[in-house]
């Protein structure tokens, strides 16, 4: 195993507690997963009355297959009762095998690879040999997305001057709306992951690096340094249409979006509302009806 890979394999054993790992075996148990990556904000703060962030990796496409195959991950909401308390979950679904060609940046995605070079815990993996080749795969998001960040960041500066630079301009490419200085706060959140990330990355890519105290700059030639560049230009052209047509799959395809949204609106506000079979089956005809109560339930 690579210095990068066993860097990796290492930070993906982070040990969960055990309402998560039961939820992530039950939630991955309905949707036939190979295995379970388990991110976001929940990961860092253990807070069990949030929602978890799974990423459930499987073996083949569900019942919509072409849609999947096109407009990955499908997403989905769930409520498991282990220990005698529910877990609530937003969990992404698609192939093991399509989250391993997206790593590798041969897709025009860059959510995968953005996002699974942030600490990430694999939770559950079905056999040795998939949680091998998810390890693998999360090596390769490292890869990719530390060949951008040599692309985009500073002649010479610090692991996070890198990654600084990449994720403003993921953010830009991938239509999303951030708070200002949100990667500030991702790479707080884990300093020393970075710092060490970023060098092995570069390593196992080939791309060279001189270091003066904590200051690196990536050794690129010409022809490498072009190359790259191209392949961002088609990541940046193809990005916010790539996104856009993800969310409008999303907003009719979302399993569990009604008692997600229910849930989120009686968190913060306190109003209670019913899940009818109607508003389960048509959220997007039911919304005008929970805004009105929601706006009448408003303070003045």
């Amino acid at each position: 195993m690579s210095a990068l890979g066993a860097f990796l394999s290492a930070a993906l054993d982070r040990p969960v507690c055990a309402e998560i790992a039961d939820a992530a075996r039950v939630i991955a148990s309905r949707l036939e997963g190979q295995a379970v990556l388990f991110y976001g904000s929940v990961l860092r703060t253990g807070d069990l009355d949030g929602v978890l962030d799974f990423y459930v990796l499987r073996a083949r496409e569900g019942s919509e297959g072409f849609i999947a195959q096109h407009l990955w991950p499908d997403v989905s909401y769930h409520e498991v009762t282990v220990h005698g308390r529910t877990v609530r979950a937003k969990v992404a679904t698609m192939t093991l095998a399509t989250f391993a060609r997206a790593a590798c940046g041969e897709t025009l995605d860059t959510t995968i690879w953005a996002r699974f070079v942030q600490p990430s815990a694999l939770i559950w993996a079905s056999t040795p040999a998939v949680r091998r080749a998810v390890v693998a795969a999360v090596a390769d998001a490292a890869i990719t997305a530390g060949r951008f960040a040599a692309l985009h960041g500073p002649v010479e500066g610090t692991p996070a001057s890198f990654w600084r630079s990449l994720f403003r301009a993921t953010y830009a490419t991938e239509l999303r709306v951030e708070a200002p200085g949100r990667e500030e706060q991702i790479l707080a959140n884990a300093p020393a992951h970075y710092d060490a990330l970023l060098p092995l990355a570069w390593a196992a890519d080939g791309i060279g690096c001189t270091r003066r105290g904590d200051q690196l700059a990536p050794l690129l030639a010409e022809e490498r340094a072009g190359a790259i560049a191209a392949a961002w230009l088609r990541h940046e052209r193809a990005g916010k249409p790539l996104n856009l047509a993800r969310l409008v799959k999303a907003a009719f395809t979302f399993d569990g979006a009604t008692r997600y949204a229910v849930w989120k609106i009686e968190r913060h506000t306190g109003l209670r509302i019913p899940v009818t079979p109607f508003r389960e089956r048509h959220p997007i005809i039911a919304a005008p009806q929970v805004l009105w109560r929601l706006w009448r339930h408003s303070p003045s």
